[in-house]
C-alpha cells in the first residue's frame, strides 16, 4: 500500500545527511504503529518520494512528506489466524497473533473443553487438547474492535478445524 507520512526535522538536522535522517526517522515514526484505516503498519517496503521540506516560520524546522509502501495487516471478519495463548481466565482466553490481540469467550470454546483454575498455568482441556498460556492455536475471528491505535477481536474455535495447533 502506498501512504504519506510528515517528518519535522530539527535545524540541526538540516545538511548532506539530511535523507539519511528523514529515512531512518521514517522507520522509528511509522513501523508497527496501527491505523484505524489502514491496520498495522508491519514494515515499510521503500520509500518512494520525499518532498522538498518546507521550513517553519519562527520555529526553524523543516516538513517533508514522504511516500512511501508499506506492508500492512488488518484481520477482518470470519479471518483465520494463528496464535499464542497469553493468558487463561474464567471468561476465556486471550491470544496474540502478530500485534494484535483475540479474545475468546468460554461460549467460543467447545463445550467438551472444560476450565481446570487449579492447574498452573490455569488451562482448558479435554481428552486429547489443552488449552494454556503458550499454546498454539487456530483461531476464527467473528468480530473486530478498530480504535485509532489499536485493533482487538473476538474469535472462536469452535468450529472444525480450529483449536490447537500440534
Amino acid at each position: 500500500k502506498k501512504l504519506t507520512h510528515t517528518i519535522t526535522l530539527h535545524p540541526s538536522f538540516l545538511g548532506p545527511r539530511m535523507r539519511e535522517f528523514v529515512t531512518k526517522r521514517l522507520y522509528k515514526d511509522v513501523e508497527g504503529t496501527c491505523t484505524g484505516r489502514y491496520g498495522y503498519i508491519v514494515a515499510v517496503v521503500a520509500i518512494l518520494d520525499i518532498q522538498i521540506g518546507k521550513i517553519i516560520p519562527g520555529h526553524g524546522s523543516a516538513e517533508f512528506e514522504v511516500k512511501y509502501s508499506a506492508i500492512l495487516f488488518k484481520p477482518f471478519k470470519n479471518e483465520v489466524l494463528d496464535g499464542v495463548v497469553e493468558s487463561v481466565n474464567k471468561l476465556g482466553f486471550v491470544t496474540n497473533a502478530g500485534p494484535f490481540q483475540i479474545f475468546v469467550s468460554g461460549s467460543y470454546i467447545p463445550s467438551d473443553m472444560k476450565l481446570d483454575m487449579n492447574t498452573n498455568p490455569p488451562s482448558f482441556h479435554s481428552d486429547d487438547q489443552k488449552i494454556e498460556k503458550g499454546t498454539l492455536v487456530r483461531i476464527k475471528i467473528i468480530g473486530t474492535l478498530i480504535d485509532a491505535t489499536k485493533i482487538t477481536a473476538i474469535g472462536t474455535i469452535k468450529e472444525d478445524y480450529l483449536g490447537v495447533i500440534e
